[in-house]
């Protein structure tokens, strides 16, 4: 009787901290790269790369971005991430994001697109100190649209955690599984593209009037809402580059000028 052969996984570990002389700290392993212009633009961009070229079922891949206090960083991802489809395992992927005081830390990935049968488990945490501010975005795909794929079956699990002096200000998760997909009108609503923007700030909920006036001239459908301290806006569409504009358009309203690079490309 013969075994099925062990399946090569992919790991990833990438770190990197940034400080007054620029950077201060960088770790990279694995499948895991990084790229900044620190030292020589500011704010400084932070780019990461899977070479993996996707994550499946028992790859794990590790990004972290430490912002010193005053400082100013906008962090993305060199290309959209692909979750393929799982043969046995999950996928998982931990961002760990902090910045101190006065400081402000954009995290602006391009989107995760997620195949058939994909399983994905995804936490992000983001730890500031006193009035540090943080613009946060997640982008999911259901498939190649061009490709005429339909995603039915998939387990993701999405959270993001937000703490502010190590209190816990917002809890965000997002769940798709098969009975959510089969549900789909009620969750979804048809769309095949979902984000979620996320501003914590101390005075976010100021920018819920120019947010929601922002979103009455997208083409997706859009939602905001706020508390002191923390703005989410919720959006649906049919097409990843509508959403990709869309996306660009909240952000410039929150942070004028600051839409990372290869997200021009």
């Amino acid at each position: 009787m013969t075994s099925q052969p062990r399946m090569q996984r992919s790991h990833g570990r990438a770190r990197v901290a940034l400080g007054r002389a620029g950077i201060s700290d960088l770790h990279q392993q694995g499948s895991a790269k990084v790229f900044s212009t620190a030292g020589r633009s500011a704010p400084a961009e932070i780019v990461f790369l899977n070479t993996s070229g996707g994550l499946a079922g028992g790859d794990t891949l590790s990004l972290a971005v430490d912002l010193a206090e005053r400082h100013g960083a906008c962090a993305t991802t060199q290309t959209a991430e692909r979750a393929y489809r799982s043969n046995a395992g999950t996928a998982w992927v931990r961002v760990a994001l902090s910045a101190g005081a006065g400081a402000r830390l954009d995290w602006l990935p391009q989107e995760t697109i997620v195949f058939q049968r994909a399983a994905l488990d995804r936490v992000t945490t983001v730890d500031l100190a006193g009035d540090a501010e943080f613009l946060g975005v997640e982008t999911i795909v259901l498939g190649r649209a061009a490709m005429g794929e339909v995603v039915t079956r998939l387990h993701l699990h999405d959270r993001r955690e937000i703490r502010r002096d190590g209190r816990l200000v917002l809890v965000d998760i997002l769940r798709l599984d098969d009975a959510a997909l089969a549900g789909g009108a009620a969750l979804l609503g048809g769309a095949r593209v979902v984000s979620t923007l996320i501003l914590a700030a101390p005075d976010a909920e100021a920018a819920l009037a120019p947010v929601r006036e922002a979103l009455g001239q997208l083409p997706v459908d859009g939602a905001a809402s706020a508390r002191p301290g923390a703005l989410v806006v919720r959006l649906r569409g049919a097409d990843s580059w509508q959403m990709r504009g869309a996306i660009a358009r909240l952000v410039l309203t929150l942070r004028p000028g600051r839409l990372p690079r290869v997200w021009q490309q």
